[in-house]
């Protein structure tokens, strides 16, 4: 027999949660770290794959797809030849950059504490 279920006594904020709403725009493989090289400037994909060296351009072009669908990037095609288009964030996109930026913080200091744990004591 298992334990009974416990009722949560978190309160619901709203009828949909908005960290799970915020969540949902940033789910998937690279959506952040797109979102993150996109906060600088309006960037091509081939700079993208660039700036994101193990990203395939097949989950690139996924996730650039996904997250234009969602309204945090827009997609502008520049009259050159052969054609191009230039992603940019959108304001709802720019304000996802705090959070993120958060999380990067966060993991430099994890992966500077495993680092230091990892060296021998000196002698």
């Amino acid at each position: 027999m298992g334990l009974p279920l416990r009722k949560s006594k978190v309160v619901e904020p709203a009828p949909v949660c908005p960290l799970t709403e915020c969540m949902r725009l940033l789910h998937g493989a690279w959506a952040p770290n797109v979102i993150w090289y996109l906060s600088g400037e309006p960037r091509r994909f081939g700079e993208l794959r660039h700036d994101i060296p193990r990203i395939s351009a097949r989950v690139l072009s996924a996730r650039l797809r996904e997250l234009e669908a969602k309204g945090l990037l827009t997609r502008r095609l520049l009259d050159t030849s052969p054609p191009s288009a230039e992603y940019a964030l959108t304001d709802l996109g720019r304000e996802l950059i705090p959070a993120i930026k958060a999380i990067v913080e966060v993991g430099m200091k994890l992966k500077n504490e495993l680092a230091t744990r990892r060296k021998p004591a000196a002698k």
